[in-house]
């Protein structure tokens, strides 16, 4: 008989913020404390599907939150479908031991189209007149009014943006509480968000930071209870460390000013062309996707890009391939940024004519992550009040544009990607299980798929990918 296991994605969980997290530190005294090794790119969906299949990004081929589709011509950051993960996950190898095996999903990525039994996703509905409203997709259907029924609608606009906050991930906590009690999936996965808001807003070693931390242990800790009432073993772990950046580097504005970088204009507002541009990249907090469309180019382009400052490494094919991340997918050249420093998407060089997007939370027309969207725009001082008149018009069934985004990035004090400097400031692994068998020393992240596994008290099977 399987055991149950509860495994808690804790975004930006580090052994530093650990100490100011009670529950949290009550569960690794019971059970086991280890630093757990990051992957490079050291971000959410590159660190889960790494969790999940126990292969580095160059075998399941996320490469970081986004990349450049060059099937489509596209560049598309916070895609949905599992497919997109290439390899077994960690619920099909225990489906060979256990065909039963049962697996919940509360908000960890790439959940649409996963053959998990229960799943609930962030999912607005995007009305035909533009509106956008919050709300969640689930499986089974039934769920998402089981769920809204107990919780209200899924808070979409604490989920993320200039009002994100505790309030999402107390209530992905709570519907995990629901699903364990009523449902009692033999793996239940469960995604918070929480550390990742303030600790960028205003960096890691803030007294925002420190209040973040203990607000997620309180909100944490029924859900460890019930785990713990239900029999289930605990694995609480994080995806990467955030520490202080204070430097924005414009690498496609580099590009640009060489006439590497194409864009159009449309209305007056600029677009970057990646179907035309001899060199774009696709920013991604302290990491970077270079494409070059000429080979010829590759290395003018990389001799370019290590002399701009804020630029830590230039990795090539056999950079990549030393990190685990050379696949089709990954850029022809990587950037890693300098400690203190990380990567805008910006292209245009005049902020008039820069694309409506960008004054806009707008994750998924950006080609590029942009941490700006966590904040009002301070140098305008009627940028609340606009933002509740946008809401209003929402409210009425108006159209509306939420500009409220500032377009100086000098406001983001954390950031993350890069491997960490310091292991107090990279990712951890925590156990209610002291026999649970993991090594002295720092957890490699593709060990974390078989440690579930031991968890349940089931062993992976061998299988075509081990071999």
């Amino acid at each position: 008989m399987t055991k149950p296991v509860v495994l808690i994605d804790v975004v930006g969980l580090t052994p530093r913020l650990l100490r100011c997290m009670p529950r949290l530190q009550r569960l690794a005294e019971k059970g086991l404390s280890r630093p757990l090794g990051a992957v490079l790119p050291a971000v959410t969906c590159s660190a889960q599907a790494t969790y999940l299949t126990g292969r580095m990004p160059a075998e399941h081929g996320i490469v970081g939150n986004g990349w450049y589709f060059r099937e489509l011509g596209e560049i598309f950051l916070w895609r949905q479908h599992n497919r997109l993960v290439q390899g077994e996950k960690v619920w099909d190898v225990a489906r060979r031991t256990d065909p039963s095996y049962r697996v919940a999903n509360v908000c960890w990525w790439y959940a649409m189209g996963a053959d998990t039994d229960l799943l609930v996703t962030p999912r607005p509905i995007y009305y035909a007149d533009g509106r956008k409203a919050p709300d969640c997709y689930t499986r089974p259907v039934e769920l998402h009014d089981r769920l809204t029924a107990e919780l209200g609608d899924f808070p979409l606009f604490t989920y993320w943006g200039p009002t994100a906050g505790l309030t999402s991930s107390r209530w992905i906590v709570d519907a995990s509480r629901q699903i364990l009690r009523t449902d009692r999936p033999d793996l239940l996965l469960t995604y918070v968000p929480h550390l990742d808001y303030d600790l960028q807003r205003y960096g890691a070693s803030s007294a925002e930071a420190v209040r973040a931390a203990a607000e997620l242990d309180a909100v944490l800790a029924p859900l460890l209870d019930d785990a713990e009432a239900a029999g289930a073993a605990v694995i609480a772990l994080s995806e990467y460390g955030i520490t202080d950046v204070s430097r924005p580097v414009d690498v496609n504005r580099v590009l640009r000013r060489e006439r590497l970088l194409e864009v159009y204009t449309q209305d007056g507002m600029e677009y970057l062309d990646p179907w035309v541009s001899r060199a774009f990249a696709v920013a991604d907090h302290q990491v970077a996707h270079v494409y070059v469309a000429d080979p010829a180019d590759v290395e003018t382009v990389s001799k370019l890009l290590a002399g701009v400052p804020g630029v830590g490494e230039v990795l090539d094919a056999a950079g990549k391939a030393a990190h685990g991340l050379d696949h089709e997918r990954s850029g022809e050249l990587v950037l890693v940024a300098e400690p203190d420093a990380w990567f805008t998407y910006y292209y245009w060089l005049d902020d008039a004519a820069a694309p409506d997007f960008a004054r806009a939370v707008e994750i998924h027309r950006k080609p590029g992550y942009d941490p700006a969207e966590l904040f009002f725009d301070p140098a305008d001082r009627f940028v609340k009040p606009r933002a509740a008149s946008y809401l209003l018009r929402k409210k009425v069934g108006l159209r509306y544009t939420m500009q409220v985004v500032p377009l100086d990035p000098s406001c983001v004090r954390g950031s993350h990607g890069r491997l960490p400097a310091d292991p107090d400031d990279g990712p951890v692994l925590l156990s209610s299980d002291p026999g649970l068998p993991v090594p002295d020393g720092t957890v490699e992240p593709t060990s974390v798929r078989d440690l579930v596994l031991a968890a349940a008290q089931l062993t992976a099977p061998s299988s075509p990918e081990d071999s």
